[in-house]
C-alpha cells in the first residue's frame, strides 16, 4: 500500500501524545499532559541536571516503510509506582519481586505505547512490525542515533513526574 501522509513533525507529535495517553490512562489510571518544552539541540542531555536520578528506560522498535526506535524514559520512583499499579502489587511486595518485575512492567508499558505510535503510521501508508522490548537503567548516560537518523523528543508530565518519549526514525529508501 502506498504511502497516503507525509510523515511531519505534527503528525509524529500527534501520533506519541495520543499513544501515551491512551496506555497511560488505560493501564494506569494516569493522564499525562503533553508538555509544550522545547527539545534541547542534538547531543544535549534530554532530561535537566536534576534528572541524574536513577531511570528506567524501555525501547521498542519498528521495521517496515519507515524504522526507528522509541525510548520511554521514566525516573525510577514513578517506573516502580507504574510497576505497583499495573500489577496490584505494594512497594514491600515489589521490593520482594526485585528489579526484573519493574522491567518487564516497563516494558509491556513501552511496548503498548510504541504498539499505538505503530498503529498511527501503518493507518497512514507506513506498515511496520514491532521489535521486542529492552531496558536500559542508569542514572548518568545519554543515547546519541546515529547521522542519518531524525530524533524527535516529547515531554510528558504524568502523577507529578517526567516522562520522555525520544523516537528515533528513518525511512527504507
Amino acid at each position: 500500500m502506498p504511502a497516503t501522509a507525509e510523515i511531519t513533525e505534527t503528525l509524529i507529535r500527534d501520533y506519541i501524545n495520543r499513544a501515551v495517553a491512551d496506555v497511560f490512562k488505560t493501564m494506569l489510571g494516569r493522564e499525562p499532559t503533553f508538555s509544550t518544552q522545547e527539545a534541547r539541540g542534538p547531543g544535549a542531555p534530554i532530561l535537566p541536571p536534576e534528572g541524574h536520578r536513577p531511570q528506567v528506560v524501555g525501547t521498542v522498535g519498528f521495521i517496515g516503510d519507515i524504522n526507528g526506535l522509541i525510548y520511554l524514559h521514566l525516573d525510577l520512583a514513578f517506573a516502580r509506582l507504574c510497576t505497583c499499579h499495573l500489577l496490584g502489587m505494594t512497594e514491600a511486595e515489589l521490593d520482594e519481586a526485585g528489579d526484573e518485575v519493574i522491567n518487564d512492567a516497563i516494558g509491556e508499558l513501552t511496548n503498548m505505547t510504541v504498539g499505538g505510535f505503530k498503529n498511527g503510521l501503518c493507518d497512514a501508508g507506513y506498515p511496520c512490525k514491532l521489535t521486542i522490548p529492552s531496558i536500559l537503567r542508569g542514572s548518568n548516560f545519554s543515547i546519541e542515533p546515529i547521522s542519518s537518523a531524525v530524533r524527535h523528543i516529547y515531554y510528558f508530565d504524568c502523577a507529578e513526574h517526567r516522562v520522555v518519549a525520544d523516537i528515533l526514525m528513518k525511512s527504507d529508501e
